[in-house]
């Protein structure tokens, strides 16, 4: 007889402790998430060791709690480094005001900060300040960095305060962020674990002359965020992406491209291999028949410019004898779901993700209207990230069924 055992692997979670009243929090938080079978590692800012003392959450965890970022124990002398790559996750909680701006900017002059600039791993705060503190613009001109970073921020919540005012700027209590942790590790682990996902984005580029081209505005941060959302889902992510000002995610493979034939040769060299493939980019309808290798001098004469169709990507993508699982875009400027639908019919797509061109390109922000065979879902205006994640969660969602 065969006795198979279950073997339950614990994740591992960085919890960094900010200065700040809130921090009394964390312990229980500490105790609840080591009770779920998360193992714990602490690191505590010197402000953090004022409110709360390093051996209670010693004690509540089992794990040594690291402070100092010159702590000559620590393997190589690298407590960054090492601490970093072994957490599958960090959350900061408390967040203060003073770490929010540190991580907004880039300045790594501690342990956590330093940790979480070196990180490779998702990344999760929770606020904790005066509501003036809150609500002060450069704060929230902070906040808005992180989250196009794709920084989780959990909370905070509105009430009592330490100082005594009422408002926003509580920490979410213990219970709640340990849920949202769990729900992470669960997304994290299971929701794209081992499929492959294809993502294309930003705009092509059309060369006229040496010089000049036909382009477009799109900004390509909604397919880096649905990549970097893939691959927090555990997903293997290629991104295919044209001319942008934007640093890639770190997924398994990133290639460059400028035309759309550019593009589809790329695609079409990845797609045999791939389960999804999320068409973002907004790839040119056109291409000049004939590219001048020169610069053309400008004259006072009228100049017409011969344009030809370029290969529908998509289209090539959805009519493979046997596709991947192919979401599609549509930019509209005016009757959103009539095209949108028009278009998602005439491309055999199980998903098409519809919004206003003129609100959506370039913005942080985008309010999307999905369209599949169950009907139309809205996802209110929200960063482009959070967006991109809700996406990835209804895109596993409906390929599960289709495999069903």
């Amino acid at each position: 007889m065969t006795v198979q055992h279950s073997v339950t692997t614990k994740k591992n979670l960085l919890l960094g402790i900010t200065g700040g009243v809130a921090a009394y929090k964390t312990a229980e938080l500490a105790r609840v998430l080591a009770q779920d079978d998360i193992n714990v590692q602490t690191v505590m800012t010197e402000a953090a060791c004022r409110f709360i003392g390093p051996m209670t959450l010693q004690s509540l965890t089992g794990n040594a709690v690291y402070t100092d970022l010159w702590d000559t124990n620590t393997v190589n002398n690298m407590a960054h480094i090492n601490l970093s790559r072994q957490a599958e996750m960090i959350l900061v909680a408390p967040a203060s005001a003073d770490f929010i701006a540190k991580l907004a900017n880039g300045i790594a002059d501690d342990l956590l900060t330093t940790i979480c600039l070196a990180r490779d791993c998702p990344l999760m705060i929770a606020p904790a300040m005066n509501r003036q503190m809150w609500s002060n613009p450069a704060t929230q001109r902070n906040l808005s960095l992180l989250r196009r970073d794709g920084i989780r921020v959990l909370g905070p919540a509105a009430g009592q305060q330490a100082c005594g005012e009422i408002g926003m700027g509580r920490m979410l209590e213990a219970s709640d962020l340990a849920e949202a942790v769990q729900h992470a590790f669960q997304v994290n682990a299971s929701l794209l674990k081992n499929k492959r996902v294809l993502v294309t984005a930003g705009p092509t580029f059309e060369a006229i002359d040496a010089v000049r081209g036909l382009t477009n505005k799109s900004s390509g941060k909604m397919g880096y965020a649905l990549a970097q959302a893939a691959l927090e889902a555990g997903a293997d992510v290629r991104l295919v992406s044209g001319p942008t000002c934007l640093i890639p995610p770190a997924v398994h493979k990133f290639i460059q491209v400028v035309s759309a034939d550019d593009m589809l040769h790329a695609v079409e060299a990845e797609i045999s291999q791939i389960d999804i493939f999320i068409s973002v980019a907004a790839v040119a309808d056109y291409r000049v028949a004939t590219i001048s290798q020169h610069k053309i001098k400008k004259t006072d004469k009228k100049m017409m410019l011969e344009l030809i169709p370029n290969p529908d990507i998509l289209l090539t993508v959805s009519r493979l004898p046997s596709p991947p699982f192919c979401v599609g875009f549509a930019a509209e400027t005016d009757q959103l779901e009539k095209n949108a639908t028009l278009k998602r019919h005439q491309k055999n797509l199980p998903l098409l993700v519809a919004n206003l061109a003129q609100d959506a390109i370039g913005s942080d922000e985008s309010e999307l209207m999905l369209l599949d065979d169950h009907g139309k879902h809205m996802l209110p205006k929200a960063p482009k990230i959070e967006q991109a994640r809700h996406l990835i969660k209804h895109i596993s969602a409906l390929y599960e069924l289709q495999k069903s």
